[in-house]
């Protein structure tokens, strides 16, 4: 798939390439992204390049990752980056970060819907995932916000610079966004 550029009320959404990789080394240096998230840690340029010159292209290229950096159209400042990664047949996983000087003004709740709204209706996706380490409380709020439903605790769920860890897990279906979806769904019966 060709790469795609989504807008919202407040942020562009486009892929980045060469020219944004000291915007990406930049950010990446937050202790808290090499914390939480699974970028390499110490981070360095050379991880930046590979990032924006290699892995973005060819997650879309393959149509494996939809990785979108998150800017505001009037400065260009990138706010963070957010991608959603097929899994399985129709599900999704999203990823997201937000630079440390942008944080609490909602962008990345922002972008997680404009990103999945996107997916459910151009894609094949009926089920995006959202998994963080227990205790990313920033990450869990944001997928509070954006809709998803918390739905539990995967022990030994994710592994972040080779250690096992718990992490919580979530998910949006198109029709938390008002949306259809592609395929049939029978939800479990509810019970008293």
């Amino acid at each position: 798939m060709d790469p795609v550029t989504l807008t919202s009320e407040r942020l562009l959404l486009r892929s980045v390439g060469p020219h944004d990789t000291d915007a990406v080394y930049d950010a990446c240096q937050d202790p808290d992204i090499q914390r939480w998230t699974t970028i390499p840690s110490p981070y360095l340029r050379e991880h930046a390049a590979g990032f924006t010159e290699q892995m973005v292209p060819d997650g879309w290229a393959d149509s494996s990752t939809f990785t979108f950096g998150v800017f505001l159209p009037a400065s260009g400042d990138l706010v963070g980056m957010i991608g959603i990664t097929m899994r399985s047949l129709g599900v999704g996983e999203i990823g997201f970060w937000a630079t440390k000087e942008h944080r609490g003004n909602g962008y990345t709740t922002e972008a997680a819907v404009t990103t999945s709204r996107w997916v459910f209706t151009d894609t094949t996706i009926d089920r995006v995932e959202w998994r963080a380490e227990v205790g990313n409380t920033g990450s869990r709020a944001v997928a509070e916000r954006a809709g998803f439903s918390i739905e539990g605790v995967l022990r030994s769920g994710i592994n972040n610079k080779g250690v096992r860890r718990d992490c919580w897990v979530g998910s949006l279906l198109p029709s938390d966004l008002g949306l259809p979806s592609t395929a049939p769904y029978l939800p479990a019966p509810q019970r008293d």
